[in-house]
């Protein structure tokens, strides 16, 4: 199992859109879970046009985490994405149930652990960084934490000081190849590299600036051509690929630092 977190600094880069896209295009079955501490489902909201009303919710993890019942309870608020092998735990109802969630992170992340058995990886979904009730633990804790941004001057100056902080933070626990960059719009204006030295953090993939491909994920729009040859799926399989690679390349020191945090 991989634990994959992606989050952002600032603005709305498609941090959201980026982790359903992954989910339901990644090679094994995914669970994508909705952290973002902001509330409400965006991905019930757009992708499923506000046609499904799921009855359970993060919220209810940390109801069970607090009966002991964690990870057995983690089926129960999952639920089928259409059409595909990827599967949803939706978000909290209102902001101000993120603040019950701060201590559902840590134990969270060990029981998606427990999912390996069932061939299954999580993407999370962890909003903006710096908000109440950021699930922060879950990106320390992940596989590998992606900081998305777009390549314009605004998102740099958002993303260098959280860049420098995540950094820092992986570097203190000994995991620094576990957090990388992911952009969104490769050359608009800025390219890879040029973000790569400016934040001192590789940029580990560049998603494809295609927005009606993306509409379709973000706001469930029809497919007016097949989405496969699109652009935006093209440089999904490319992220996916980097992204595999890493983790597995990373596995060795991860399971090192995962087995003297749980000591």
């Amino acid at each position: 199992m991989a634990l994959i977190v992606l989050t952002s600094a600032s603005g709305s880069p498609g941090v959201t859109t980026t982790a359903l896209a992954l989910a339901l295009t990644w090679r094994r079955p995914a669970l994508l879970v909705e952290a973002d501490p902001t509330g409400g489902s965006a991905v019930l909201a757009g992708y499923f046009r506000g046609r499904a009303a799921p009855t359970d919710s993060l919220i209810d993890l940390a109801f069970a985490h607090r009966g002991g019942t964690l990870v057995e309870s983690i089926p129960s608020v999952t639920m089928r994405i259409p059409d595909s092998s990827a599967t949803l735990i939706p978000g909290t109802r209102a902001h101000g149930q993120a603040r019950s969630l701060t201590s559902l992170w840590e134990p969270l992340a060990e029981a998606f652990r427990s999912l390996d058995t069932l061939g299954q990886d999580v993407i999370v979904d962890a909003g903006r960084l710096g908000l109440d009730g950021s699930p922060e633990p879950l990106v320390y804790a992940a596989d590998l934490a992606l900081l998305v941004t777009r390549t314009d001057l605004v998102a740099l100056a958002g993303a260098r000081s959280w860049a420098e902080t995540l950094r820092g933070g992986f570097e203190q626990q000994g995991t620094p190849t576990g957090f990388a960059l992911l952009t969104v719009g490769d050359g608009r204006p800025y390219r890879a590299r040029e973000l790569a030295k400016v934040l001192a953090v590789p940029v580990l993939a560049s998603l494809a600036w295609d927005e009606p491909t993306a509409a379709v994920f973000s706001h469930g729009h029809d497919a007016t051509r097949k989405l496969d040859r699109s652009a935006l799926l093209r440089s999904l399989r490319t992220a996916q690929d980097a992204v595999t690679t890493r983790i597995e390349t990373n596995r060795e020191p991860l399971a090192a630092h995962h087995d003297r945090g749980t000591g």
